[in-house]
């Protein structure tokens, strides 16, 4: 079996979360004709994970259209309910990305999920094609473009793109050169597809499913497509399911995302508990962001050497640390950690590992073949440089980046069919937010495989969503 990093993002679903099956308006999917291989369960329990947890691969076509034609593997993973009598179903955890591992989510979340939820559901969850232990996709990228401050398409100190825009185009370019049929068909439609045949192989009439972040959208498509297959759904955070943007939308709504959530890092940031552990930056909230901008400026004038060799502490790496630490209050710390070292002249600031390190190419793969497989994106270089140039002033935080260009701009294969349109014949009834809890994605673009785990059940939506779930 693969095996996977486990995150310390912890998250406990409540047996009486807001749920809601979605019936949509679209015709249901017709089934594959191709029957599939039944499924070979082996153990595969992981240090911290469930006890029994099991594994398989399942054969899924290339392309639906052909499910007769060249197969790749899907890894699935199952935790079988502990109470078979009160057993009512099998329940999916969809998890978030592009580039999130359902196999790992089931191997962080099982257990508490069973626990939760009384052994009422057969958990399982699978790796979408070109993540994980899933037949993977490459495109042969250089390292220096896999980092993850260059996957996402930070500008120049000064604003300007043609860094950016060289950068897409080399990367478009090695995808369509090296990514092959496999990396055309991750999508995802293609994901709603296999787990539709993750179902048949279950035996199951009926799934019910659990989607967080970008899941919520798989898991919407899929209602949408297989209606008579949906039994409770549970959307926990979801994007504005669009279908004329889908992830670019999210990816553009990062920005004031970003400012709505700055403030919950400020007050933790000024709180006095925070003197104990040298955290503390700024005695009074509203004085965190003012230094924060500034030290960025500082970095993008000079940036510092870190304790990873040949990798300095730049104004955008920081940017970057901001927002992979705006998914959940447990990541405020190791920030305000970094602030205090890039302030201190003596320090060599120690990089969070995600951003110290390039991530491997089938990784970055499969998080930009889902992208840029969804749905077109615009491709006109002024227009980005008119777009950047107006976001970086309206949002400093970002900086243009959730405006920038993409290597889905040059992406050379179309998508293979319009995204879904996702519609509910009843509006699903919003929870109530924690107080002080502000409603909009803290990260909005599916990334590097970490879930939005925002904390402190702060679910936080794109703009014009319907919020299913909470984070709890």
């Amino acid at each position: 079996m693969t095996s996977y990093p486990r995150r310390a993002l912890l998250l406990s679903l409540s047996a009486t979360a807001v749920a809601a099956t979605l019936t949509g308006f679209a015709p249901p999917a017709p089934a594959a004709t191709g029957t599939p291989t039944p499924l070979a369960w082996r153990p595969c329990a992981q240090p911290g994970g469930p006890a029994g947890q099991e594994c398989a691969d399942l054969a899924v076509p290339v392309d639906h259209r052909h499910p007769d034609g060249p197969q790749l593997t899907v890894a699935v993973s199952r935790l079988r309910s502990d109470r078979p009598a009160a057993r009512r179903g099998t329940l999916l955890l969809i998890p978030g990305g592009p580039g999130g591992s359902g196999v790992q989510r089931l191997t962080q979340k099982g257990e508490a999920l069973r626990k939760a939820t009384a052994g009422a559901y057969d958990l399982v969850g699978l790796d979408p094609r070109g993540v994980g232990g899933s037949t993977r996709a490459s495109c042969g990228l250089a390292p220096a473009d896999r980092y993850l401050v260059t996957l996402r398409s930070w500008p120049s100190p000064d604003g300007d793109i043609t860094d950016n825009v060289a950068r897409a185009r080399r990367v478009a370019d090695a995808c369509h050169r090296n990514g092959g049929a496999v990396l055309r068909s991750i999508s995802t439609a293609n994901e709603v597809r296999d787990i539709d045949r993750f179902r048949q192989a279950l035996g199951e009439r009926k799934l019910s499913a659990w989607g967080v972040s970008y899941g919520t959208y798989v898991g919407a498509v899929y209602a949408q497509k297989y209606p008579q297959h949906t039994d409770r759904w549970v959307l926990d955070s979801s994007g504005d399911p669009d279908p004329a943007r889908v992830e670019r939308g999210w990816l553009a709504n990062m920005s004031a995302a970003a400012d709505d959530r700055f403030p919950d890092f400020a007050a933790w940031a000024a709180d006095p508990a925070r003197d104990k552990d040298g955290l503390r930056l700024a005695a009074r909230p509203e004085d965190v962001r003012p230094r924060f901008l500034a030290l960025a400026a500082k970095l993008d004038r000079a940036p510092r050497e870190s304790s990873t060799p040949s990798v300095p502490l730049t104004g955008n790496v920081l940017r970057q640390a901001l927002q992979n630490a705006l998914y959940s209050d447990a990541f405020f710390a190791p920030l305000a950690r970094l602030v205090r070292q890039a302030q201190d002249p003596a320090a060599r600031p120690d990089l969070p590992a995600d951003l110290a390190r390039p991530l491997p190419d089938p990784g970055a793969t499969g998080i930009m073949a889902t992208l840029c497989n969804d749905v077109r994106w615009p491709a006109s270089v002024p227009a980005h440089r008119r777009a950047v140039a107006a976001d970086r002033a309206r949002h400093p935080l970002t900086a243009g980046m959730p405006a920038n260009i993409t290597p889905c701009s040059f992406w050379k294969d179309k998508p293979a069919a319009r995204p879904t349109t996702c519609a509910a014949r009843t509006a699903p009834r919003r929870p109530r937010p924690e107080p002080g809890s502000r409603r909009r994605a803290a990260g909005g673009y599916p990334g590097h495989g970490r879930p939005a785990d925002p904390g402190r059940r702060a679910g936080r939506t794109g703009r014009g969503n319907v919020q299913v779930g909470a984070d709890s």
